[in-house]
């Protein structure tokens, strides 16, 4: 049986309507997934020395629920900023990934894992790296979020992406925290930590995690 334009054209149409619908369905089910999700399946972790990370961090706890662990190395940095630069510095040099003591039980039970860290000489710090190269965040969804002294988040976000290469990695958030060089330690308080709140909510509904 011939077929004609008429009819040719009105199947076509019918097969993008129902492509379309398709489409559209999967992206609502996708949002409904993370939107919906059990926060005991969320993992926030920082790294923060000067607590403006820990700030962010519990913003978002706040506004999703999960588990909120801090990032410690089983030796600390010394307290001295100068001299944690300089180590800092020969981290990065030599490629050395500094023993944790945070240990992360059954890692396999988060399926979105939320990383946050300030930028050091603007590079993911040491014991972040260390982290990422510990624990497999293979086919989970990683969030990561930065603060800062004023100069950016330098090559942070991307070295996430590089050392979690079977992960979902979502838009991240950065804000300006602290510049314990110039002695300004938790900047994010009073009406800083307000408006940084009223970002994070908004960040956080963007990425249709509420």
């Amino acid at each position: 049986m011939k077929t004609t334009p008429f009819l040719t054209h009105l199947l076509l149409a019918f097969v993008c309507l129902i492509s379309a619908c398709s489409s559209t369905q999967t992206e609502r089910i996708d949002a409904a997934v993370l939107a919906d999700i059990d926060p005991g399946k969320i993992l926030i972790l920082y790294l923060s020395r000067t607590q403006n990370t820990k700030a962010v961090a519990e913003m978002i706890q706040r506004n999703v629920g999960g588990k909120l662990v801090a990032i410690e190395r089983q030796n600390p940095y010394p307290e001295n900023y100068q001299a944690t630069v300089a180590k800092v510095a020969r981290e990065n040099e030599t490629g050395f990934l500094p023993p944790l003591k945070t240990k992360i039980d059954s890692i396999q039970k988060y399926d979105v894992v939320f990383i946050g860290f300030p930028t050091w000489g603007m590079q993911l710090p040491p014991p972040m790296k260390s982290f990422l190269k510990q624990y497999n965040l293979s086919g989970k969804t990683v969030i990561p979020f930065n603060t800062n002294g004023g100069y950016g988040i330098g090559s942070t976000f991307e070295t996430v992406a590089q050392l979690s290469p079977n992960s979902t990695i979502l838009e991240g958030y950065t804000t300006r925290g602290g510049l314990e060089r110039d002695g300004q330690l938790l900047m994010i308080k009073e009406e800083k930590a307000r408006q940084t709140e009223a970002e994070v909510k908004a960040w956080l509904q963007k990425l249709k995690m509420i």
